[in-house]
């Protein structure tokens, strides 16, 4: 599908600097650009590229000035902000690549199961009893929803996702291929002869609106009650969230975030790649957690927190800068060691 210049703009309320009939039919980053693409100049960094491009089509803020002559063959855009207008761009094109209705075969839908408008369900999906779609759910090839289960309007469940009975999904909703999502807690608990006895698992996972969550991902239901995922919370690839975790609204992890069982994280939280947090603490609404960070206690106020454990970034960047300089600290004290050995032994003699 190819879209001019002057269509462009208009989507964006944007100006066209240009020909205004220029067209492209994908999209490219303007290193990469060729004709007929559609590419986007935000950082200041990435510049040079705008004058050697071959994108037909650049999206740039208005106060964008070349410092020198732009090909020929390129028309701007300009905006107000071009990093969220293309990400506009890319939303609508990703909306206009979703799977048209239809229920494919061989597939299993229980008699039970209510289904409403418009689904996609896929070849080899499982669809279990009393489980509840919402209109414009897609269900890709693959995925397994155990009974009870419910899933709001507009959501998306990719290749091989797996949600266990009773799980409760919103609106708007996105899970990429290989999650899991109601799996058991880690709960067991040692007899008299020292041996691990399973703790049944009889709660739920909830989660609410515009949740987006990664490939491979496990969030284990509760022991009792339920593991909560609040509205608009982001959780990257491989990440584990136990049972009874409550991450509350627009919380965002990278991948390969483990949160340990019972842990409460507050609101707009920011937690960076191969953090761990342990178990029946809170973490304050606001905070930020730099990657790789051991979070073994309650953070009652907002900070940036590095290290492990993990203290406030300014001061761990402080101390890793004594620890560097530590065989150098060690050298100098032994050195001083050995003058003030040879010192007393002058003073002995004397």
């Amino acid at each position: 599908m190819e879209f001019t210049a002057e269509q462009i703009a208009g989507l964006l309320q944007g100006e066209v600097d240009g020909n205004a009939s220029a067209s492209v039919h994908g999209l490219a980053k303007i290193e990469e650009g060729t004709n007929g693409s559609l590419s986007f100049l935000s950082n200041p960094k990435y510049e040079e590229f705008i004058y050697t491009t071959g994108s037909s089509i650049c999206i740039v803020n208005k106060t964008f000035v070349a410092s020198k002559a732009l090909p020929e063959t390129l028309t701007l855009i300009r905006v107000d902000d071009a990093y969220a207008c293309f990400a506009k761009l890319l939303s609508i094109y990703n909306n206009m690549n979703r799977k048209e209705p239809a229920i494919e075969q061989p597939s299993f839908i229980h008699e039970t199961a209510s289904i409403g408008n418009d689904p996609y369900i896929g070849a080899f999906a499982y669809i279990g009893k009393n489980v509840k779609l919402g209109n414009n759910v897609q269900i890709y090839p693959n995925v397994v929803l155990g009974d009870n289960v419910s899933i709001g309007d507009n959501s998306i469940l990719f290749a091989n996702v797996s949600v266990y009975a009773d799980c409760q999904l919103g609106n708007n909703v996105i899970i990429h291929s290989g999650t899991v999502i109601g799996s058991d807690g880690f709960g067991y608990a040692p007899d008299e002869h020292r041996v691990y006895q399973k703790i049944p698992q009889i709660g739920n996972v909830v989660i609410e609106d515009d949740v987006e969550i990664g490939s491979n991902c496990s969030i284990d239901r509760a022991t009792m009650g339920s593991t909560f995922i609040r509205k608009g919370v982001k959780i990257d690839n491989l990440c584990q969230i136990a049972h009874n975790v409550d991450v509350d609204q627009h919380t965002a992890m990278a991948a390969q975030v483990g949160i340990a069982g019972s842990a409460k994280i507050g609101k707009y939280v920011m937690i960076g790649g191969q953090t761990g947090v342990a178990g029946h603490l809170h973490i304050a609404d606001d905070t930020k957690i730099v990657a790789q960070s051991g979070i073994p206690s309650t953070i009652k106020n907002a900070d940036t927190l590095m290290g492990s454990p993990a203290f406030n970034h300014n001061d761990f960047k402080r101390s890793y800068l004594g620890f560097r300089k530590l065989p150098f600290i060690l050298s100098k004290i032994y050195e001083f060691e050995k003058q003030l050995k040879e010192l007393t032994k002058t003073k002995n003699n004397d």
